[in-house]
């Protein structure tokens, strides 16, 4: 069941975070700041949020990777069982 609740709490933080890179943009493009300020600061935004999505995936695969091996590992054990018994 643990299971469940991590892969909907991976959603829920994407979810999260477009919402508020989306949110974030929309602000800044009805703050009263020069074109110029703005689009760097939507850049610069930008790039931290890219930056957080990327460890965010990279923590996600290795979340897999090791579910993916405990689950071989505890075939492999029932296997082994079952050609003993």
């Amino acid at each position: 069941m643990s299971d469940d609740r991590q892969s909907g709490a991976g959603g829920v933080v994407v979810a999260f975070t477009l919402g508020a890179l989306v949110g974030a943009v929309v602000a800044l493009l009805f703050a009263p700041a020069k074109g110029e300020e703005t689009r760097d600061l939507i850049t610069e935004k930008a790039k931290d949020q890219a930056e957080k999505t990327k460890e965010f995936l990279k923590q996600q695969r290795d979340n897999l990777a090791a579910t993916v091996e405990r689950g071989r590992e505890a075939f492999q054990a029932v296997r082994g069982e079952k050609e003993q018994g």
